[in-house]
């Protein structure tokens, strides 16, 4: 078996989301033992496309012409598109336009979440479709307190340390994470991310440029130190409003962190409030909670414990089965669905 991961805009896409959901499917697949190309020309038995701009046209008509099923990441939506870059709200409904017409035309869907699988289908997509997370390298994402304490002296951070990941959109919370921050002056706070100055609203770029004065935007950070970040941090604190997954949660949960995350429907059913997180509604919640967990050791080390589990249970050797799984299914699915039913009695 041979699949195209077809990926448009690489170098743009790269510290995003998507360019990270992308970057796991290629390790997920090489575990499984699955062979992938990035080229639109090669010869293949499935193409997964996860990008929905204008690149796609080609590589997709291509397939289609051929033969080949298509499976589609669905990574964006209009609920995610708004509040991110200049001018998005605006576009949402044009973005939301565009994906529901590529999804509508996959021959399958895989939704990180339940809770993403519902928006899409809320937009009247009826394509076939699987749950399957983006999962997290849960090796290399673990608790290091060495490279913890490289972190904290790169920075000249002091703890207790209060840490975020992501874009910083609106939309990902980044206003209320300093607005937080000024009710917490005894605590750092930094938001790792690349900072994206000129496609970002007037409000946002004012945070970035003078934010409080326990706040730091150090921007985009290599690879080696991102595992640092997480382990120096009393807490994860992610207020973002609208997710599809999250994979800079799934990350804080593998490196057993306590996280501190806004009551949204995406977390339903996976995110259990006290088990492996704390939830809370708005401002006020999240200074009570970050300012408890950072007092109470015993709760937060529960909390990392659990986390641990729930992101082990969405390790990329599991996704990359699932992968596997759902492409020879598209292929072979007499045989899987023989497989599935077991022996005849």
């Amino acid at each position: 078996m041979k699949v195209l991961l077809y990926t448009e805009a690489e170098r743009l896409l790269k510290n995003s989301g998507v360019g990270r959901a992308i970057q796991h499917q290629q390790q997920a697949l090489a575990y499984a033992g699955v062979e992938w190309t990035p080229d639109q020309n090669a010869q293949v038995d499935v193409a997964h496309f996860n990008t929905v701009g204008p690149g796609v046209q080609i590589p997709l008509a291509k397939c289609r012409r051929r033969g080949v099923p298509i499976v589609y990441s669905t990574h964006t939506t209009r609920e995610d598109f708004r509040n991110s870059v200049t001018m998005s709200n605006v576009l949402a409904p044009i973005v939301g336009w565009r994906v529901t017409s590529l999804y509508g035309s996959a021959d399958q869907l895989i939704a990180p979440t339940e809770y993403a699988l519902g928006v899409v289908r809320e937009h009247g997509v009826t394509t076939p479709a699987s749950v399957i997370s983006n999962g997290v390298d849960t090796k290399r994402f673990h608790y290091d307190p060495h490279a913890a304490q490289e972190f904290l002296s790169r920075y000249s951070l002091s703890k207790p340390l209060v840490l975020s990941v992501g874009l910083p959109f609106k939309r990902k919370g980044v206003l209320d994470f300093c607005k937080v921050a000024e009710a917490l002056p005894e605590f750092n706070f930094v938001w790792l991310g690349a900072r994206m100055m000129r496609a970002l609203p007037r409000e946002v770029r004012r945070v970035l440029t003078s934010p409080p004065s326990n706040v730091l935007f150090p921007g985009y950070v290599p690879d080696e130190l991102i595992v640092g970040a997480y382990s120096a941090c009393d807490v994860f604190f992610f207020p973002t409003y609208e997710e599809n997954e999250g994979i800079v949660v799934l990350e804080a949960l593998s490196t057993e962190r306590p996280i501190v995350i806004r009551d949204i429907p995406v977390y339903k059913g996976w995110m259990v409030d006290g088990t492996n997180c704390r939830k809370g509604r708005d401002n006020q919640d999240f200074v009570q909670l970050i300012r408890g967990l950072v007092a109470d050791g015993q709760t937060a080390q529960h909390l990392g414990i659990h986390g641990r589990i729930t992101a082990e249970e969405r390790d990329l050797h599991a996704v990359g089965q699932q992968l596997h799984e759902l492409y020879r299914g598209l292929l072979e699915p007499e045989l899987v669905t023989k497989e599935a039913a077991g022996p005849h009695r």
